[in-house]
């Protein structure tokens, strides 16, 4: 019987493949902000005098900080020689110019860094002290400011933000929309209240959902940090 062969393909060793490079492949990855493809500068709601300022922060380092048992005081220690920032007792921030101590739970912190160059190597530093979690991908974060932010911030936050019951410096982990949060108030700036918010990044779209929500009738504006 005859037989027939098809013509069609082309023989495996005259296809062209092309590869590439670890290197090409680790050069083409980039980083990813948490609000892309979520949030983007530009205003919305009510029209006439912006009530409500959110600056998207993007680029920092973060991490959890744990007290190893027995070593919250050498860990703090280590902290303020290395940063010069002493680790909070109570619910506040503590900032030092390019880092910031944030009091996270019992003997638990977030260490967050204004770049991420030289992160890792610095929280190494800290290992024998604690248990560390790098976590600079896992949060969403942006800070709120403008005279309606506390009128925004009481839709959805069920503390008391007046400044006789939640100073400059302090802060809370809380939910917002049945999201969990921490937020801390900075000083007030020349529009009026300033705060900072943090969400986990798998929530940040359900986040900027009730936000948007929530700020439209005090006209806002979403800007990128400088």
């Amino acid at each position: 019987m005859a037989t027939s062969s098809s013509r069609s393909a082309r023989p495996s060793s005259s296809i062209r493949k092309e590869t590439a490079s670890m290197a090409e492949i680790a050069t083409s990855w980039r980083p990813r902000s948490a609000w892309a493809g979520i949030a983007q500068p530009g205003s919305f709601g009510a029209k006439g005098e912006t009530g409500v300022v959110a600056t998207l922060l993007d680029g920092f380092g973060l991490a959890t900080l744990i007290a190893r048992p027995g070593a919250a005081m050498a860990l703090s220690r280590a902290v303020e020689g290395r940063l010069g920032i002493a680790l909070p007792e109570m619910p506040r921030i503590v900032s030092g110019g390019a880092h910031d101590a944030i009091w996270a739970g019992p003997d638990q912190w977030l260490l967050r860094a204004a770049s991420r160059d030289g992160f890792q190597p610095l929280l190494d530093e800290f290992a024998t002290h604690a248990a560390i979690s790098d976590q600079s991908d896992a949060r969403a974060a942006f800070r709120l400011q403008g005279p309606r932010t506390r009128d925004l911030l009481a839709k959805g936050v069920m503390l008391d933000l007046h400044p006789s019951a939640f100073g400059v410096g302090e802060t809370a982990v809380t939910s917002v929309a049945y999201l969990g949060v921490q937020l801390w108030r900075l000083a007030d700036g020349p529009d009026g209240p300033v705060f900072e918010i943090m969400v986990a990044r798998s929530m940040a779209g359900s986040f900027w959902s009730w936000f948007t929500a929530a700020a439209a009738e005090f006209g806002c504006r979403v800007a990128d940090q400088d």
